[in-house]
Formats: C-alpha cells, structure tokens, sequence
C-alpha cells in the first residue's frame, strides 16, 4: 500500500493537471528505510537517503544525501548562484550522534535568460553528504531544516524539515554516482586532459577583468564558474572569449562585484571548469 501521505501528494499532482509527479514521488519498497518521505509540490520536492558506512583518514564516516527533484522548466541553485538566486542553506543543528556535516556540491549548469546567467541544476540532483557520527556504534538521526529557491520564470523560496535514521545504504550507488559528479580538486597548470594553465589580469573593454586559460578535449562543451574568497564577493559568470585548435578555451569576466574594502591582488580565486563528466575545482591567488 502506498503511505497516505504520498497518496495526498500524488492526488495534489494529478488534480493540479499532470500526474507526472506519480514517479516523482512514488516509494521505492526495496529501500523504503533508507529514504525520508518526499516534501514539496509540483514544482520541486526533496528527501534524505542513505548510503553506506565508509572511512575517512581512518575516521568512521556515514554517507548520506539530499535528493531533490524538479519539475520540467525549474531549476535551483548552486552554492554560488551567478547574476541571481539563492544557493541552498543545510542546517543539521538538530541531528543525533553527529559530529560534524560536509555537503558536497555536484558540478553544476549555466543558465541564461532575459534576467542574467545563474548557475544550478534542473530536472534532479543529490547533494552528498558525508556524515561525521560522535560514536560510531550508535544509530545517526539526521534532522535537516533547508531552505532554497526555484525558479521557472519567477522565483519561489521553498524550505523542508526532514528527518532520518541512517539505514543499511540502500541508495549507496545512487550517491556514488553524484559523488563521480563533484568536482576533483587539481593545481593550476596540471597536464591532465581538463587543466586550468593560466589566470591573469588585463584590461578589458569596461575596465579591469580576468582570463583563464582551460584545457579540455576539442569535442567537449566547456563552462568556467569563478567564486571568490568568501560569500561577500560576486563575480561575474565568466565568459567564453577564445578557442584555440590544441584544445585551449579562454575565459573572461570583469573583475567586479568585490566588497567594500576588498582588494584583488593576492585574493584567491575558486575555479571550477566542467567538461561533459569531467570537473575540476582549482584555488588560485589572484597576482
């Protein structure tokens, strides 16, 4: 039998005009104890899953994630947004036998419309979550309170109270497979296929901006986000100015939207070039 409140969320959905949702939010029986009920609407809903125990440095860690789906034409955020938006906020404050919480950010996708370029995510996305127990022979109660933003053409925040005990890991490949998606950390100038070569300063057509060298294989569509020290500054998404036959695309933003105060030399700079499957994160200072 269908939980009733799945049961309420699917007539919400078929009477709204489209029972699309039927497999957006229906259970899956084999894993029902590693997964919290859906919460949302039409537009966008969310749920906790459980992945398998593992280890850390030596440390116990519990794998778990934020699953999140989205109706066609919705989008939510990265954790830095571009021109607009609202990153998600995770807030574990209430969890059981929890030390300590790292989410992980998949690689994202560039959108652009009438009101700017954002960076997020459409159709599906799972934050992992690696989970930090205080003792690890004792059950992990996960009790998130989120808070994030979607958007079609207007924006709508949205926020979900969530809660689960930690099971066998039944979604463990489900969230290896979003793992595969978070950006591997590299240096500036590495030779592997998708390297970032070089970041410079020049003067641009407005003022100052920032170049970046990145290689990639030809055939691949390339995206470059840029993020700087801390969440007072606001770059601008940079753009694609350059492609070169050896596989080298140059990018290129102002370098605007520091905070007051904030000087450019020396700052280090967040780098994140994706690739088709591929993404790379690089931290580079800004000379």
């Amino acid at each position: 039998m269908v939980p009733v409140n799945v049961t309420k969320i699917v007539g919400m959905l078929c009477a709204a005009g489209g029972c699309w949702g039927f497999a957006l939010f229906a259970p899956d029986f084999a894993r029902a104890a590693d997964a919290s009920a859906w919460v949302g609407d039409q537009r966008a809903a969310v749920r906790l899953i459980a992945g398998r125990a593992g280890a850390d440095g030596g440390t116990v860690v519990r794998r778990a994630g934020v699953e999140m789906k989205l109706a066609p034409g919705w989008k939510t955020y990265w954790r830095y947004p571009g021109d607009a938006g609202m990153p998600p906020r995770f807030a574990f404050d209430d969890s059981e036998n929890v030390q300590s919480t790292t989410v992980l950010w998949p690689a994202p996708l560039k959108f652009s419309d009438a009101s700017g370029t954002s960076i997020g995510y459409k159709d599906a996305v799972i934050f992992p979550i690696r989970v930090f127990p205080r003792d690890p022979a004792k059950p992990v109660r996960l009790r998130l309170a989120l808070d994030y933003a979607i958007c079609e053409q207007i924006c709508v925040p949205a926020e979900a109270k969530l809660e689960l005990v930690l099971g066998t890991g039944g979604f463990a490949e489900a969230l290896a497979a979003s793992e595969a998606r978070v950006p591997r950390r590299a240096k500036l100038g590495d030779s592997d296929p998708l390297s970032i070569k070089r970041i410079g300063r020049e003067q641009g057509p407005s003022g100052p901006r920032v170049t970046v060298d990145v290689v990639a294989p030809r055939s691949a569509r390339v995206e470059l986000f840029a993020e700087g020290p801390n969440h007072g500054w606001a770059l601008p998404v940079p753009a694609l100015v350059g492609a070169g036959e050896s596989g080298v695309r140059q990018f290129a933003f102002d370098l605007d939207g520091l905070p007051a105060g904030a000087k450019a030399d020396g700052a280090v700079l967040t780098l994140t070039a994706v690739a088709g499957d591929d993404a790379i994160e690089v931290s580079a200072p800004l000379d």
